[in-house]
């Protein structure tokens, strides 16, 4: 048995007994934050801030974009230093409908959005219509992401292109869009992007209620979305997958064209991050074109590698650790948290490959010998 297939076999079966009761008690747990946040009042033991609830929101959305990432790089071995592009296409797909259902409330009461009225725009641009309708924005949401992934897929994986050569040019990509939305002429509020939202199908945005059904959907979304990557993983067409991991050269000896396997993965994970895209915008309040930066993107492979790749938790663990150090490091030590986050990388590349859920894994078997 290879190196690889030695690293991987530590995560099978997915899941375990254990592995179910943790996610079913996870489940529950954050499940009863925003029910605690609307029925007791501030001040009570039990109350749960409003804070809190935007701030779990959002790690669900990583901890999706987190484990989107895996399903490529942790178990099909390709590993993309781009996926903030098809996080950020899902997030501005959302943006618009938003945006359009401010309606005459902007500062400049006009049925166009604020920066586009600054700009002296007349009309909506072609690739805004329709966006006032609820449907077709989250229809967007999936194809923007989703036909760029299989467009960029189609020719790189045509053309053999693989390892870092890959993933250099994914870093391009997002790199580009990133200076394109950055552009004020391009219809997307330029540095600002969008922000300012005041309703979502006709509730206001900032409404505790409103907010605990949208934290409510992204749970019920992660747990889909975990759900089906497992079911995926655990199939033919996983190991399939694997196979083109660990060794895609046989796998074309044998008779499989990679391409169309790579192709759907690859696409499939893009759509799942458009998705927590979506989500994350009407929690957090904003989208700008910062969500493309390459370090977001490399900040998703952080997520999986501390987590856990190949194996699905763990990037859902290792979003929720890196995010929760960065959110309390940014607080406490604002000017060390980029020193604290190269430092987490190495010393997982160095001492714990196989991230937090292979060392809980290792602790067991070593509590088992000992006993």
């Amino acid at each position: 048995m290879n190196n690889a297939s030695k690293s991987y076999a530590l995560r099978e079966p997915l899941f375990s007994r254990p592995a179910w009761t943790g996610i079913v008690a996870c489940t529950i747990v954050l499940a009863l934050l925003p029910i605690l946040n609307l029925s007791f009042p501030e001040g009570s033991t039990l109350h749960i801030s409003g804070y809190t609830i935007g701030l779990a929101g959002k790690f669900m959305c990583y901890a999706m974009a987190a484990m989107a990432l895996d399903l490529v790089w942790g178990y099909t071995g390709i590993l993309s230093l781009g996926h903030g592009v098809f996080f950020a296409l899902g997030g501005y797909a959302h943006g618009m409908y938003l945006m359009r259902a401010i309606g005459r409330d902007g500062v400049y009461q006009s049925n166009l959005p604020d920066f586009m009225v600054f700009l002296d725009w007349k009309t909506y641009p072609w690739y805004w219509s329709l966006t006032d309708h609820f449907w077709w924005c989250m229809a967007l949401v999936i194809l923007a992401p989703g036909v760029l992934a299989f467009v960029f897929g189609y020719f790189a994986f045509r053309s053999r292109i693989k390892g870092v050569y890959f993933s250099i040019i994914t870093q391009a990509m997002t790199f580009a869009f990133m200076l394109l939305f950055f552009r004020n002429d391009t219809g997307f509020g330029g540095n600002n992007g969008f922000t300012d939202f005041k309703r979502i199908l006709g509730y206001s945005v900032t409404a505790a209620s409103t907010k605990a059904v949208l934290y409510l959907i992204t749970l019920g979304l992660l747990l889909g979305a975990l759900l089906l990557c497992r079911w995926i993983v655990t199939s033919k067409l996983g190991r399939v997958l694997q196979g083109v991991r660990d060794a895609e050269s046989r796998l074309m000896f044998i008779g499989y064209d990679p391409l169309w396997f790579k192709l759907f993965v690859w696409t499939l994970s893009a759509v799942l991050c458009g998705i927590a895209g979506a989500l994350y915008v009407p929690q957090v309040g904003i989208i700008n074109p910062s969500e493309m930066s390459p370090g977001n993107s490399i900040e998703m492979v952080i997520w999986a590698a501390v987590g856990g790749r190949g194996s699905l938790l763990g990037p859902i663990i290792g979003a929720f650790t890196v995010n929760g150090l960065k959110s309390w490091f940014t607080a406490a030590f604002p000017d060390l948290w980029l020193y604290a986050l190269g430092l987490i990388f190495v010393l997982v590349t160095l001492f714990m490959q196989d991230g937090i859920l292979g060392l809980v894994k290792k602790l067991k078997r070593g509590n088992g010998e000992s006993a």
